[in-house]
């Protein structure tokens, strides 16, 4: 099993705006873990729960009754945990076998500090050797560690912004930006890599040392 969707507990995001901004991004996904609330967001993206997991503090309990029902399997989790039910999710997709990730519902939501927390698990040891992102109706987020490159596929006009993440990112080199960088490099704190624009359907981004967090923003903002 190589690709899976995780349902996360933050923004709602529907269907028609991740297709209109994202195609594509359910693409041969072979299952499909659900983080607490974020089981949620199933129905409207019209996903089958393959796993729940989480500590069931999100979910009324008639909620989990009809997971239970439907013969999804629990794994539910003690309220006293260092692992955020995101983090559970996650865990549990990559221990079968997934090799690509996509975060869904991770981002907004009333608690800044979790939807920083998602983001900050793009960096979670357990992804070395994997790809993983977060994906919202208006935002893609994807983070890049010393000597990679990724393919940023998506509409001409699209915002790409590259932020350095957790310190200083060194040898930065696009291709298909409206900012062209060479070999440059990314300091922590000012704001150089903020709003760069794809010129075509895939541009392409490099960093040789450090970490590198890929926002981009859709040219025309779904609804």
């Amino acid at each position: 099993m190589e690709r899976a969707l995780v349902l996360a507990d933050g923004e709602p995001v529907t269907k028609r705006g991740l297709d209109a901004a994202w195609p594509g991004w359910d693409h041969e996904a072979g299952i499909v873990v659900a983080a607490d609330g974020g089981a949620r967001l199933a129905d409207p993206l019209a996903l089958r729960i393959d796993l729940w997991v989480g500590d069931g503090d999100s979910l009324r309990r008639e909620e989990l009754e009809e997971l239970r029902a439907a013969c999804v399997p629990i794994e539910l989790a003690a309220a006293d945990k260092d692992e955020s039910d995101t983090e559970l999710a996650l865990l549990a997709a990559v221990a079968r076998g997934a090799m690509d990730v996509t975060i869904l519902g991770g981002l907004g939501g009333p608690r800044f500090d979790h939807a920083f927390a998602n983001v900050a698990l793009l960096a979670h040891p357990i992804l070395k050797g994997r790809t993983a992102r977060i994906v919202g109706n208006r935002t893609r987020v994807t983070l890049l560690s010393g000597q990679q490159t990724i393919e940023l596929e998506g509409s001409k006009g699209d915002l790409v912004s590259l932020l350095p993440f957790g310190g200083d990112a060194d040898g930065v080199t696009t291709d298909g930006l409206r900012f062209p960088l060479s070999d440059e490099k990314l300091e922590a704190g000012p704001a150089r890599g903020l709003s760069n624009v794809r010129l075509v359907p895939l541009a392409r981004v490099t960093v040789k040392r450090g970490r590198l967090l890929v926002v981009e923003t859709p040219a025309t903002l779904s609804s």
